[in-house]
């Protein structure tokens, strides 16, 4: 049994997206997310706290198309320990590998959103239209 996690933050820089030996497509990007309290002295207090995200396939493309270094984020999925030895030294980190993300709406607006028609489990797309304007609050035909 996996537990899901999600995050809300920024991201750090760019997100960056190689394609792999085997054709599969990864997308890194890192997510700083901040937590704001008062302390005793009734003072604001602030701690930031920054994650690695991975994603693959179509995910992976869409997140580079579509978001950028500031982008507030909404990201969802599991946890992985990832460990790899460099230089003779043993090193690990935790990886949030995502299962879905998206621009977070609570201070934003998305001005369109692009559905991608034809997509194959492999993640090859199709022909492309918009079917969303979020920015006028209408849909060009259907909604998805």
């Amino acid at each position: 049994m996996s537990s899901q996690v999600t995050i809300i933050g920024n991201l750090t820089k760019d997100p960056e997206t190689k394609t792999m030996k085997s054709g599969a497509t990864l997308t890194n990007m890192s997510v700083a997310v901040n937590r704001s309290w008062k302390n005793k002295e009734d003072a604001w207090e602030e701690q930031t706290s920054f994650f690695d995200v991975t994603a693959w396939s179509e995910l992976a493309e869409n997140i580079a198309a579509s978001l950028k270094k500031g982008s507030k984020v909404i990201v969802t999925g599991r946890l992985e320990q990832q460990t790899w030895e460099k230089d003779g030294q043993k090193h690990s980190k935790v990886v949030l590998i995502a299962e879905d993300c998206g621009p977070s709406l609570r201070k934003a607006q998305v001005s369109g959103i692009t559905k991608v028609l034809g997509a194959t489990p492999a993640g090859k797309s199709g022909q492309t239209r918009q079917t969303a304007l979020a920015s006028v609050g209408a849909f060009e035909e259907e909604p998805f």
